[in-house]
């Protein structure tokens, strides 16, 4: 069997094993509406990734989200007043997802075979979904082929491209003995339970697959956000432990800014076509770096 069929047979079957039974699923779901009812830190924490997006939604717009395995990422578009379809490899939640009121619309889809026509929805949303994919490039191409806007994606930031002097130590090493950093950088190489290895996103990883394939405009904010502990994650805005975490993101926020360490988790728009320029002010006003790529002069 082939690698990407071993991987999609793997993330198919990992939410059916975690949550056994349907009384377990609509114990997920029926949590996670409490959190967003009392205003968890887990909420916190997830929500602030979705407002990434903010953005995009000053008008109606139909919308995918790709790998949204309970489709809470289309609640939150649903919420919005945006029309979506929330699909995922994995049957196992989307349907009480539906029936819990979250949603109106699903379907089981592989992201890197799309079933839809091309152009069929506006914008593509892929949260803390493409470091699962085992090909995850094909993914994206297929998420921009059925979009007629743009595609999203929010992910981890892979931090060698915004950290000089690890890229600088990581070839001095390298040419001396190519095993070296290893003992010492324990996730270069990463693969998660379920089987894939761990994709990071960058913005010139980015930059690269919008001008391969010709695509107009690219944007991207930062924002620091991997603060999950089990043990607060059920604690509310007014805890002390919501007060520790706000100065955490302060801190590194400030560290940011002072370009000594790169932002935690990266948000990158692809878009197909050029946004209007109401859109390109509210991305600007919400912190996003808005590039104007330039044409291929041998493409008409």
């Amino acid at each position: 069997m082939q690698f990407e069929a071993t991987s999609y047979n793997a993330h198919q079957d990992w939410f059916g094993k975690q949550y056994s039974d349907d009384d377990k699923r609509w114990e997920a779901i029926n949590s996670w509406i409490e959190q967003k009812k009392n205003h968890t830190i887990n909420y916190y924490i997830q929500n602030r990734l979705l407002e990434l997006i903010r953005p995009l939604l000053n008008t109606s717009n139909q919308w995918l989200t790709v790998g949204d395995g309970y489709g809470f990422d289309a609640n939150y578009l649903y919420e919005n007043g945006q029309k979506v379809v929330a699909t995922d490899i994995s049957p196992t939640f989307l349907e009480m997802s539906k029936q819990a009121g979250l949603l109106e619309d699903f379907s089981i889809e592989n992201a890197e075979k799309l079933s839809f026509a091309d152009n069929t929805f506006d914008y593509a949303l892929c949260k803390e979904a493409y470091h699962h994919f085992p090909r995850p490039y094909m993914a994206v191409y297929e998420m921009l082929r059925v979009v007629k806007k743009g595609v999203i994606l929010i992910e981890p930031h892979d931090p060698l491209s915004k950290m000089p002097f690890l890229l600088a130590l990581r070839n001095i090493l390298d040419n001396w003995n190519v095993n070296t950093l290893q003992k010492y950088w324990k996730n270069r190489y990463s693969f998660e339970e379920v089987g894939n290895y761990v994709f990071k996103l960058s913005e010139r990883e980015c930059e690269k697959m919008a001008m391969g394939i010709n695509m107009p405009v690219i944007a991207f904010k930062g924002i620091n956000n991997n603060y999950y502990k089990a043990s607060t994650a059920y604690e509310n805005y007014q805890s002390p432990a919501f007060k520790k975490l706000q100065r955490k993101i302060r801190w590194h926020n400030l560290l940011c800014k002072l370009t000594l360490m790169p932002y935690q988790v990266l948000s990158a728009i692809i878009f197909k076509q050029t946004p209007d320029e109401q859109t390109m002010t509210e991305l600007k006003k919400n912190g996003y770096r808005v590039y104007i790529l330039p044409k291929n002069p041998y493409l008409k």
